[in-house]
């Protein structure tokens, strides 16, 4: 268990003096497989990591299972892409609420299932987004990590750290419309609680991802061989 360092000045910093901890509860499960999580801004080069990494599991003999959050698999996770998309207005609470309606289905439906099998659980996000995200739409931090209490800690999260500004300019590259939290200040936020987790949590390994995505990866991979 370890100590959450949470609350942030009204002008959304958050310095060492002003912080109040109080105690996780995320759960160390005793199942067979693996939970790995890969966190990082929108435009952060997750989605190659998570490819990368499922390939060099199989590669070592390990039967995976690749998901995401949100997931489509639940009502709460079918809205919160609506507001995701801006084809509907959430309240930055009720979203978060709806965050983790949805990762509770996930975990029980298809995390633990897998896990109880002996398999390694691969997802992009968990409930770390919504530290990160909530805390960019003006929520608590402690409040956000309250309402994920008593949900599994994964065995390793990975966050690939990468600034705002370069983000930004892979998200616009791709030329699609912009979600949500796409938006420099937001990600400027996301990133405040992000480069925080290893504080706050067990497990965390921050990792640069200003760089090609074969050398983010020998760093991501000496991370995923503590695990065998």
């Amino acid at each position: 268990m370890k100590l959450c360092q949470i609350k942030p000045e009204a002008g959304g910093e958050l310095p060492e003096s002003n912080f109040i901890y109080k105690e996780i509860n995320m759960i160390k499960h005793n199942y067979p497989g693996k939970f790995i999580v890969i966190e990082g801004l929108d435009g952060s080069g997750k989605t190659a990591q998570v490819g990368l990494i499922i390939s060099f599991l199989k590669e070592n003999g390990k039967e995976v299972i690749e998901t995401k959050e949100p997931t489509m698999d639940s009502e709460a996770g079918r809205k919160i892409k609506q507001a995701l998309k801006k084809e509907i207005y959430i309240e930055p609470l009720e979203l978060q609420t709806l965050y983790v309606e949805d990762r509770k289905e996930h975990l029980e439906n298809k995390v633990i299932p897998a896990l109880k099998e002996g398999k390694y659980v691969v997802s992009s996000r968990y409930a770390f987004s919504t530290f990160a995200y909530g805390y960019s739409d003006g929520l608590d931090v402690d409040l956000l990590v309250q309402m994920n209490n008593n949900f599994l800690l994964p065995d390793l999260t990975i966050v690939i750290d990468v600034s705002s500004e370069s983000c930004i300019q892979r998200i616009e590259s791709r030329g699609e419309d912009k979600e949500l939290f796409e938006i420099k200040e937001k990600l400027e936020k996301v990133s405040t609680i992000y480069r925080k987790l290893p504080e706050m949590f067990e497990h965390v390994a921050v990792i640069s991802g200003e760089r090609p995505i074969e050398e983010v990866f020998e760093n991501t991979k000496k991370e995923i061989e503590k695990l065998f």
